[in-house]
């Protein structure tokens, strides 16, 4: 059964997710602060994460970019915060998806859906790509550079593994964007800016000899030593 764990100070947000959710067929984990959240992600596997933007003491952000630091399990932010900068936040600390309050319940579960097909997806036997230093697996969701592990969010291991898939091939933002996150995605390309930005944080210096700026295009893979 799937486990999904919901991370909300509100109790009345906790039941009602608690219970839509239940009704879905879910296996679900609900907790009040985001320190509890890491406490029970020590004991307890999970397959997604539902996080609120506004608690006390540790909010959505910062508990979403403490959970990137050691996972890559899937996170969807449940939030009031509707304006585009907490938005664009919420993506840079790693989220997988953001919904605002108040929320349709169909439209919630449809996104569930997805992130979890996605992530099954990812899971399935998948040969092992290395271009240069630089080598993904998507069976251990995993990418290392120069030997060393680099920890990265679901989806810029998406995103990073079709550009590799197609070295060579310039992508534009509206191409990458319905790739990775579907056509009915409300975002804007600035999402795609955002998550190839931070790639190449991740990756460090050699980011430059292989994810590449096309001018008037978008993005584009090629080893270039």
């Amino acid at each position: 059964m799937t486990t999904i764990l919901v991370v909300d100070d509100e109790y009345s947000m906790r039941r009602l997710l608690d219970l839509q959710l239940s009704q879905k067929g879910y296996h679900v984990v609900t907790v009040a602060s985001g320190k509890e959240a890491l406490h029970t992600l020590q004991t307890v596997v999970v397959d997604l994460i539902l996080v609120d933007g506004m608690m006390p003491e540790m909010d959505g952000f910062a508990l979403s970019e403490a959970i990137r630091n050691g996972s890559e399990v899937p996170i969807l932010f449940v939030t009031a915060l509707d304006d585009r900068d907490s938005k664009l936040k919420g993506f840079e600390v790693g989220v997988d998806d953001y919904v605002t309050k108040p929320f349709d319940s169909e439209e919630l579960h449809a996104r569930i859906q997805a992130i979890l097909k996605r992530a099954q997806k990812i899971q399935s036997p998948v040969s092992e790509m290395t271009r240069g230093e630089l080598t993904l697996n998507l069976t251990a969701r995993s990418v290392v550079v120069a030997g060393k592990r680099v920890q990265v969010t679901m989806k810029e291991l998406e995103l990073l593994a079709l550009l590799m898939r197609s070295e060579g091939r310039a992508f534009s933002r509206e191409e990458l964007l319905a790739h990775i996150w579907g056509e009915h995605y409300e975002g804007t390309t600035r999402t795609v800016d955002t998550h190839i930005k931070t790639l190449r944080i991740k990756l460090g210096p050699p980011a430059d000899q292989y994810i590449h700026t096309v001018w008037g295009i978008g993005y584009k893979f090629e080893v270039v030593s």
